[in-house]
């Protein structure tokens, strides 16, 4: 077993817990957190061989060409995404443009999260099932709703039905946080600033009706 550091950045309080508990196999150095973008980075500048567990969805990212350019600062870090969900134009271009970023699900089988973490302190890559059968069912669609997870789709139908960060979170039972994040994953991904832009887009695209949202 090695020394390499591993940082974890995922802001779900269970998941962070759950992966600290995993990590004692895979490494001897006690566990380091970062809870936002500029700590990691902070960290990274004094661990630079490390591996990082990152929750891209739910970090301070802006895009995964955020992430690449901080991957690329640190070509000795190894990465792990762990995350809910993931959109297939985001794993495409995490395997194709990077060789030190590995991809896992949350609901993936505990073995294969192992596999990824195990990999991450090998410094090798671990592209789990789930994220290879993504890749390989998808025709490389282009339009912005098609890059929208099931997730994402849902909370913008729910934007553009005129729902508050509030209301929908407390329908989703989730954070306002978690909410946040992903409004402005959708609002970059559909080229839009404002919530009636997004309803704008909705019934555009079909996804709602005219009766379906707020006056």
């Amino acid at each position: 077993m090695g020394a390499k550091h591993f940082i974890i950045s995922d802001n779900q309080e269970l998941t962070a817990t759950a992966i600290k508990h995993l990590i004692p196999q895979h490494s001897d150095a006690e566990p380091l957190q970062a809870n936002d973008k500029a700590q990691l980075i902070s960290l990274l500048s004094e661990n630079a061989d490390s591996a990082v567990v990152l929750d891209f969805t739910l970090f301070d990212f802006a895009d995964i060409d955020s992430l690449l350019i901080v991957s690329e600062r640190f070509p000795l870090t190894t990465w792990v995404l762990i995350a809910d969900e993931m959109s297939e134009q985001l794993i495409r271009r995490a395997t194709v443009e990077s060789k030190s970023i590995s991809i896992v699900f949350k609901d993936c089988p505990l073995h294969e999260i192992n596999d990824a973490l195990n990999a991450a302190a090998q410094n090798q890559r671990y592209i789990c099932p789930k994220a290879m059968e993504i890749l390989l069912s998808h025709s490389g669609a282009t339009d912005s709703h098609e890059l929208l997870t099931a997730t994402e789709m849902e909370i913008a139908k729910a934007i553009a039905q005129g729902k508050s960060t509030k209301e929908i979170a407390a329908e989703r039972f989730s954070s306002v946080h978690t909410i946040t994040t992903h409004r402005k994953n959708i609002f970059r991904k559909l080229g839009v600033n404002t919530a009636h832009e997004v309803m704008r887009y909705a019934l555009r695209a079909g996804w709602i009706d005219s009766a379906e949202f707020y006056i």
